[in-house]
């Protein structure tokens, strides 16, 4: 099972997903000691394509705790590692209106290289996340009735 550093909880509840992909991430110096400690965070993070390579922007990876000189910028732009026809694809999903990239989590995958759960999302409105709201409380209340039957 692929380990998660760091999880965007929120996008799921903000955004509609259409299609996810992975990429590899580069990281410098000591940036994978700290997302294995999970100090990373994806909120108001997202992607862009320049110049035919995408990077991750506002991805927060903090300092790691026993680095000195070798410590980066948390808040730097970091390329994702993805192949051509992956990237035109993608150039060509969010050249559409109102789409975007959004990473989901950062997770180590069975050979510990570090990853990128990317998707190409559309966002909500506000009447889009009221239903949501209205749906996940319909099912917990199913789920509370349904456990109450049972005992």
């Amino acid at each position: 099972m692929d380990k998660a550093a760091a999880t965007n909880r929120q996008a799921r509840f903000h955004y509609h997903i259409f299609e996810s992909f992975e990429a590899g991430i580069e990281l410098k110096g000591t940036e994978v000691k700290s997302l294995r400690e999970g100090n990373a965070s994806l909120s108001d993070s997202f992607a862009r394509v320049d110049d035919g390579e995408i990077f991750l922007y506002n991805c927060h990876i903090g300092p790691y705790a026993f680095g000195n000189i070798a410590n980066v910028e948390p808040l730097r732009t970091r390329k994702l590692l993805l192949h051509k026809k992956e990237i035109g694809r993608l150039l060509g999903q969010t050249a559409q209106k109102g789409m975007t990239l959004i990473p989901l989590k950062i997770y180590f995958n069975k050979r510990g290289i570090a990853k990128v759960e990317l998707a190409v999302a559309k966002g909500k409105l506000l009447y889009d996340k009221r239903e949501s709201i209205k749906d996940r409380d319909s099912k917990r209340e199913l789920k509370r009735a349904l456990k109450s039957r049972s005992k």
